[in-house]
């Protein structure tokens, strides 16, 4: 795929929504991000790589480097496992919609600041 929409198009049928729900999250948080397929998967970018998603068994994968001690445990309490930067969303689960925001939120504000220096 060389697009976003394609790598969603072109996914298991159960794994659509969510990629589609996560796409429509950092596309209306950060209007002015830049989406496109990098290392295979999709990528946003603003000022730097701002969230990306991929594709498991039976998840999909969200990855971002503001992800805090804080929102993973919240998340982890609701039942969704994560890792240093990742977040696994279970075909069966609800994308956790304000907490994504709010990350996504503090990755852009991250790289502007990181960018303006």
């Amino acid at each position: 795929p060389k697009t976003v929409a394609e790598f969603i198009a072109y996914s298991p049928v159960e794994s659509q929504e969510i990629m589609l729900k996560l796409k429509n999250l950092i596309e209306i948080t950060v209007p002015k991000a830049e989406g496109g397929i990098s290392w295979n998967v999709p990528i946003y970018k603003h000022h730097g790589v701002l969230a990306g998603f991929s594709l498991a068994k039976k998840h999909v994968s969200f990855g971002i480097d503001s992800l805090t001690e804080d929102v993973r445990t919240s998340l982890a309490a609701q039942g969704y496992k994560t890792g240093k930067k990742t977040i696994q969303i279970k075909f069966d689960q609800k994308v956790p919609t304000a907490e994504l925001q709010f990350l996504i939120n503090e990755q852009a504000r991250i790289n502007v600041v990181k960018f303006n220096k």
